[in-house]
C-alpha cells in the first residue's frame, strides 16, 4: 500500500518557525516530484510548494522567501521549513506526490497533477 505520512506539525507562536516532514512508503518517489499544499478551514486547498526530482523548487506566492522545500532522497523524506509564521498559515498542510514526472512546468502547482496525498499534519500559529 502507498502511503505518504506527514509529520511535525503541532503549535507554534506566532513569528516562529516549524519543520513538517513527510516520508512516503509502499514505493519509491525519487524519480517524481513531490509538494506541498494546504488548507485552512473554510478555504480551498492550497499550492505552498514543490520540488522536482532533480532538486527544482516552486513556490506559491505567498511563501516564496519564507518557506523552503527540500527532500532527501536516500531518506524517500520531503520536508519543508517554514519560517516568520502567521496566523494565516494555520492551516493543514499535505504532502503530495504523482505517479510519473512532470513535463509541464505549470502541473507543480496543480493539486489535480498529483496522485498521492497524505492524511495531513496540523499546524496552528498562536499570537
Amino acid at each position: 500500500q502507498i502511503q505518504l505520512v506527514e509529520s511535525g506539525g503541532g503549535v507554534v507562536p506566532a513569528g516562529g518557525s516549524l519543520t513538517i516532514s513527510c516520508t512516503p512508503s509502499g514505493r519509491t518517489f525519487s524519480g517524481v516530484p513531490m509538494g506541498w499544499f494546504r488548507q485552512a478551514p473554510g478555504k480551498e486547498r492550497q499550492f505552498v510548494a514543490a520540488i522536482s526530482e532533480s532538486g527544482a523548487t516552486y513556490y506559491g506566492g505567498a511563501f516564496q522567501g519564507r518557506f523552503t522545500i527540500s527532500r532527501d532522497n536516500d531518506k524517500s523524506t520531503l520536508y519543508l521549513e517554514m519560517r516568520s509564521l502567521t496566523l494565516e498559515d494555520t492551516a493543514t498542510y499535505y504532502c503530495a506526490a504523482p505517479r510519473f514526472r512532470f513535463y509541464n512546468s505549470m502541473f507543480y502547482y496543480q493539486a489535480r497533477q498529483y496522485d498521492y496525498w497524505g492524511q495531513g499534519t496540523r499546524v496552528t500559529v498562536s499570537s
